[in-house]
């Protein structure tokens, strides 16, 4: 019989690891808010695990304190890496799946974005959000309605993306507002609007969370997205994208793992001179259409929208 546990560790020096896991957990037995006491001691708890799983070494828990130390010098009111650190470990897409549980045929969720802010322009139905942005123009329609089918009439539709480049408008320092608005669904639950044909982009990857990609073989880009969120009384608010059917970025993987299958969406490229649904005028160039029907979950009231992150100045 060893004394070794099946890790190769001692059971010795594991009986020595785990009284000291207690003891931390412990430490937080008297915390008077419950839920921070469970917090607090899951992540000892999971963070303990962690270093014993991988017999983190001395050396590698200091360059993991001087990784974050880099994260909090990069980070000011234009830049939060730590957001970017939670974004490419999935840990946002993972806290959305835990806040947003399935609910029947409601439209899937997914990551927030840097770029959102509360004062985008209002458009009309047919109203075009580009703002003077560069590309492709693009035809977006769809209907917004509950998980039984009802129409919600006058649901507030707010939408924002990058131009061709894949900048978005608050990149820019010239104040312009492009690529993003707000409308209302009509009373039968349609909408319909003209933005740009998405094109994929790279998140800011000039600090420590870019070179961590680099190091592990990663890439920085996002797949073709188009931003959403839509809210109705009575509705849990949705946070989403829609992503461009056949972008080759889907299969390399998006760098923040906000693509689902559910919000995978044709934009059918048409010809030049192609009539347009609205009959508006493209000058002959080539412009793409896509269909988005939203479902929304039922929800207690109409929620807030999450906080603005702050405006980044490259990529994100």
């Amino acid at each position: 019989m060893t004394d070794t546990t099946t890790d190769g560790v001692s059971t010795t020096q594991a009986a020595i690891e785990q009284k000291l896991t207690d003891s931390v957990i412990a430490s937080f037995d008297n915390t008077p808010d419950e839920r921070l006491k469970t917090l607090m001691q899951a992540l000892v708890k999971h963070l303990h695990a962690f270093i014993r799983e991988v017999r983190l070494s001395e050396d590698e828990w200091s360059q993991a304190i001087e990784f974050l130390t880099k994260a909090g010098h990069i980070t000011d009111d234009k830049r939060q890496e730590f957001i970017l650190l939670s974004d490419v470990l999935g840990a946002s897409m993972q806290t959305i799946a835990v806040n947003n549980p399935a609910s029947g045929n409601a439209t899937e969720a997914t990551v927030f974005g840097p770029f959102f802010t509360q004062d985008a322009p209002e458009i009309p139905i047919g109203g075009d959000l580009s703002g003077g942005a560069a590309g492709q123009s693009c035809w977006v329609e769809g209907t917004v309605t509950d998980t039984a089918g009802n129409p919600l009439a006058g649901a507030r539709i707010e939408v924002w993306e990058a131009d061709e480049d894949g900048f978005y408008d608050v990149q820019y320092n010239d104040g312009r507002t492009a690529g993003r608005a707000h409308l209302y669904a009509d009373t039968e639950g349609r909408y319909g609007f003209w933005g740009l044909t998405p094109t994929p982009y790279p998140i800011p990857h000039d600090g420590p969370v870019g070179k961590m990609l680099e190091a592990t073989n990663r890439s920085p880009v996002r797949a073709s997205h188009l931003h959403f969120m839509v809210s109705a009384p009575g509705q849990r608010t949705l946070v989403t994208h829609i992503f461009v059917e056949g972008d080759p970025q889907i299969e390399i993987g998006d760098s923040v793992f906000g693509v689902k299958d559910s919000l995978i969406k044709t934009f059918a490229t048409q010809s030049p001179g192609t009539p347009t649904p609205d009959g508006r005028d493209l000058g002959g160039a080539s412009w793409s259409r896509a269909r988005f029907d939203i479902v929304l979950a039922p929800g207690m009231k109409t929620q807030q929208p999450p906080l603005s992150r702050p405006k980044e100045k490259t990529h994100g």
